[in-house]
């Protein structure tokens, strides 16, 4: 019996042609990956929204700060800065109120107390010295509103945040040393 062997070999022969055939192909060419997005920076956050407006100077909220008093002078504001201070003149019997900021002339000043609205005219101090200057006469009906106003007062200038400031006892304080 004759065994025929070329049945056999035909798989294997064309199986080695076909890894022939693709060892001899070009090469396949992988794609490159798609490029990735570059990361652009976060935008800004938006800006804050402004405070709310208040219909009511009594509703603002108070001006951070505390009042300091010593030798006849009271000082509104963060520890190591005054924003606004009351300070006595006992020689002219004059209460000054001052409000840091500068100007090169007078400007308006507005105190508002639960009782009485007055404007007033804030001068510059000296040069050098940013504080604008109301002089009051130790017995101005004024000082008694501020010491005595529910809770606060306001003092507004032109051009400069207005401030809230509560109304405690170094401000009566400095208005009493100024009438003695």
């Amino acid at each position: 019996m004759k065994i025929n062997r070329a049945p056999r070999l035909a798989p294997v022969f064309s199986c080695a042609l076909a890894l022939l055939a693709s060892a001899c192909s070009a090469p396949q060419v992988v794609p490159p990956p798609a490029p990735q997005p570059t990361s652009r920076p976060a935008p800004p956050p938006p800006p804050p929204a402004p405070a709310p407006a208040v219909k009511d100077w009594r509703d603002a909220p108070q001006t951070a700060g505390d009042w300091r008093y010593g030798n006849g002078t009271a000082q509104f504001g963060p520890a190591g800065s005054a924003l606004f201070a009351l300070t006595c003149n006992r020689a002219a019997r004059t209460v000054s109120l001052i409000r840091a900021g500068s100007a090169t002339q007078a400007l308006p000043m507005t105190v508002a107390t639960t009782s009485e609205t007055r404007p007033l005219s804030a001068s510059p101090a000296a040069p050098g010295t940013p504080q604008l200057i109301v002089a009051l006469p130790a017995n101005d009906r004024l000082l008694d509103a501020m010491a005595f106003s529910r809770g606060r007062f306001a003092v507004e200038v032109n051009g400069l945040p207005t401030l809230y400031l509560p109304a405690w006892p170094e401000v009566a304080r400095v208005i009493e040393d100024c009438r003695r």
